[in-house]
């Protein structure tokens, strides 16, 4: 009791300090600090200690590590800028005791599942040395776990109540009829995305693998497997049974005056006939699916269920579940490689009707993300076959200037790429002069303010969406600390390798 009091104590002084703290949206959007010793002359972007939503001392040593050992000074500002980012800016709420976290994407005030587990993917190696951070992860899973367990359809959230926080209106689902119906003070938008649902597997595997740990698998993490394979043996059924009855267990549409666009079929989208796939209303994006079955969110989706039996063989814990986790990472692997591939090409999107859409969005997973997901090695063929396409005018979302160029999607317009797409080129490459090509893309784009934006214009270098971006920002950093372990020659001022939390 004395420590939950503590605690309640210490968040209203926190509370208190960040309200005399600039907002970060109006904060990124000029810059601050001494500038970097290099050509760029990026500014410091990290907001005061007192501002910060959470510390690490561990992470803090990794910042003050690749700092001295990067070459590039303007590298090494962008790394101290967006490292730390997700840590500095978007823990929201936090109470161990309740074990509950409440993590925000940067400007938009809500919670979503595959960004939350984006914005850690980087701070996992940490996680077996840093006790504080992993408790922050853990309270993260379990306030998902909620989530899930009783929305599994959904991808983005609202403040658990403990928190005391305010729900916010999203003027985007207004308007909008979902099925099953879902409160707004729970939800923030129930756009289905499957692989939102892996983000949370992600997560939660990552967690254990860093730490062992294995108390995270409490009655609401079980309640939640078990929706999310309620969810996947929903989603592979084809849109007719053998004698043309209609099956939706989901449907989401806007119209009649809504912000949000109207779904053909009352809302169910295009049909689609049984592949073994599994099937996603809308895209890593946001946006709408054009094809049910998103070839690279079924990628993480196998990938993801492999690693679940893992977990749950190591722990002894839910043999039926690992059973019937491995069927169906074989079953969605399988059918993958039967299904999306023509030629050595992979289709984005697939309908099993012998419907194909070749093109690739920036959001992870994304078809040039295959190798980042661990789906494929980075020389298969047929990834490099993609790849090449993707890169090239061949895709309709790759756009090229004087000074930027990438692959971006129908989220924002054709003529903004984003840098997330470079980043993913990156771990999708060993070739030298591609990954400084690319990194340097990305680092010469940032309208001089030092952090990673959504999408960035090829016509103008100040034209950028979104200057608090917390997802691109750790995945910058997360390809920073691969390059530094892989190839340390690049960046490095040695030709060893650098791992966290080593």
């Amino acid at each position: 009791m004395k420590a939950r009091i503590a605690f309640v104590i210490t968040a209203a002084l926190v509370s208190t300090t960040q309200a005399q703290c600039p907002d970060y949206t109006t904060y990124s959007q000029s810059p601050h600090g001494t500038p970097s010793a290099g050509p760029l002359a990026l500014p410091f972007m990290r907001p005061d200690p007192a501002c910060r939503t959470f510390n690490s001392s561990a992470v803090e040593k990794v910042i003050d590590d690749l700092k001295s050992l990067l070459k590039d000074p303007d590298l090494a500002r962008l790394f101290e800028n967006t490292f730390p980012n997700t840590l500095d800016t978007t823990v929201k709420y936090f109470n161990s005791t309740e074990n509950l976290a409440f993590i925000i994407t940067g400007d938009i005030t809500a919670q979503w599942l595959r960004d939350t587990a984006n914005q850690f993917a980087h701070y996992h190696s940490l996680l077996g040395v840093d006790p504080e951070l992993a408790t922050l992860v853990k309270a993260i899973i379990n306030n998902e776990a909620r989530y899930v367990a009783q929305y599994p359809y959904c991808g983005a959230f609202q403040p658990p109540p403990e928190s005391g926080l305010a729900p916010s209106h999203n003027v985007w689902a207004d308007g909008v009829t979902v099925n099953p119906p879902v409160s707004n003070q729970t939800v923030y938008e129930c756009k289905y995305e499957i692989d939102s649902l892996c983000g949370f597997l992600k997560l939660s595997r990552s967690y254990y693998q860093a730490t062992q740990d294995s108390s995270f698998m409490n009655d609401n993490w079980r309640a939640a497997i078990e929706q999310i394979f309620r969810v996947i043996n929903e989603q592979s059924q084809p849109t007719f049974d053998a004698n043309f009855n209609f099956i939706s267990y989901y449907n989401w549409t806007g119209g009649g005056g809504s912000l949000s666009p109207q779904v053909n079929n009352l809302g169910n989208g295009e049909p689609k006939a049984y592949t073994g796939l599994v099937g996603t209303h809308h895209r890593p994006s946001d946006d709408l699916s054009t094809f049910a079955f998103l070839t690279p969110a079924n990628a993480m989706l196998s990938v993801e269920l492999s690693h679940l039996a893992d977990v749950l063989d190591d722990t002894g814990q839910l043999p039926d579940v690992s059973e019937e986790a491995k069927i169906w990472s074989s079953r969605v692997d399988d059918a993958i490689w039967t299904h999306t591939v023509v030629d050595n090409i992979f289709a984005y999107e697939v309908n099993g009707f012998g419907g194909r859409y070749v093109m690739d969005d920036a959001n992870v997973p994304s078809l040039l993300s295959l190798p980042y997901l661990g789906f494929l090695n980075k020389t298969h063929p047929a990834y490099q076959a993609t790849r090449k396409l993707l890169l090239s005018a061949g895709n309709p979302y790759f756009a090229a200037g004087k000074t930027f160029r990438g692959i971006g999607g129908p989220h924002v317009d054709p003529w903004h790429p984003w840098p997330m797409s470079q980043i993913s080129a990156i771990f999708g490459s060993d070739d030298d002069e591609e990954i400084l090509k690319s990194l340097y893309t990305i680092a010469n784009n940032t309208n001089r303010l030092g952090l990673i934006h959504e999408s960035q214009s090829i016509y103008s270098s100040t034209d950028y969406t979104r200057p608090w971006f917390a997802w691109a920002n750790s995945y910058f950093a997360e390809m920073i600390l691969d390059l530094a372990d892989r190839k340390p020659e690049l960046i490095l001022k040695t030709n060893k390798s650098y791992r966290p939390g080593k």
